[in-house]
């Protein structure tokens, strides 16, 4: 589905809509998923731990806590900065470096367990960016893996962005990471045991009004959306963002509660023949 696009030139422009707006705020709403992700892999003090597309430092920080070894690696080298002052506030010891999902530099097997939080899913190229998740993992290594689920409401989110703004023709949706079957099909017989739990994570904001305010102006995709569009179709964008919301909200007490699903991935880098 990919072979027309020139992903780099995506990719070049993700780095871009990632840097925009202020992640950092979006992350720290978020940083429960890596919490629950780093319990779910149950990993022991000196664990070497990469964290491929470590944004602000979510699941690489977790990590920490464990005592375990810990490298963030993404991208865009604004989040990272972001990451470090939040490590380096809470006393923990982790490398930040600025790399590639998709051509991560590192030798093969390095690392005893390769975790992602709704970061390596937005990766042009999945089969490329899913091989080298296997790639670094020693064998009988642990995979840890949490994406947005194509029905939860991240994938509400794309695809009324995407009504507004088309992604790139071809583009495979980055909701499909939290498909099992998709997700198995990319990681393939180089995982053995694999555990997919769904899971929610509640978003929580005063109004909806406050919620399409606080996507619009932190969240990258959704901010650069915005941009892309004529002033005058702004307020349609913004007035479908209030909308979803509304139906999607759980709240009884005037306020918005919104259960935004995902796929929680554990599994086991296959070892190697005795």
């Amino acid at each position: 589905m990919t072979t027309a696009l020139d992903l780099n030139a995506v990719k070049t422009r993700q780095q871009v809509t990632w840097a925009s707006g202020d992640y950092g705020a979006v992350a720290a709403l978020i940083h429960p998923i890596s919490e629950w992700l780093v319990a779910a892999a149950d990993l022991s003090a000196g664990t070497r731990v990469l964290d491929v597309a470590t944004g602000t430092g979510n699941a690489a920080i977790a990590a920490a806590r464990c005592g375990c070894v810990v490298t963030g690696v993404d991208y865009v080298p604004e989040l990272l900065e972001r990451g470090h002052a939040r490590a380096a506030a809470e006393r923990l010891p982790v490398t930040f470096v600025t790399g590639d999902a998709e051509r991560l530099a590192y030798a093969d097997g390095s690392f005893d367990a390769v975790l992602s939080v709704v970061g390596v899913m937005f990766a042009p190229d999945q089969e490329q960016a899913a091989a080298e998740l296997v790639r670094v993992c020693r064998p009988g290594g642990t995979l840890a893996l949490a994406s947005w689920t194509p029905q939860g409401f991240i994938g509400d989110l794309f695809r009324t962005v995407g009504r507004h703004v088309p992604p790139p023709a071809g583009l495979r949706p980055p909701v499909q990471w939290g498909d099992e079957g998709r997700l198995r099909e990319l990681l393939g017989d180089a995982v053995g045991e694999l555990r997919a739990v769904r899971r929610e994570f509640v978003f929580r904001f005063g109004t909806p009004e406050e919620f399409a305010h606080f996507f619009r102006a932190n969240y990258g995709p959704t901010l650069k959306a915005f941009e892309a569009l004529p002033e005058e179709r702004r307020p349609e964008l913004h007035a479908d963002l209030v909308q979803l919301a509304r139906t999607n909200n759980r709240a009884t007490d005037g306020t918005v509660r919104i259960p935004a699903e995902y796929l929680e991935v554990v599994a086991e880098r296959t070892p190697s023949p005795a």
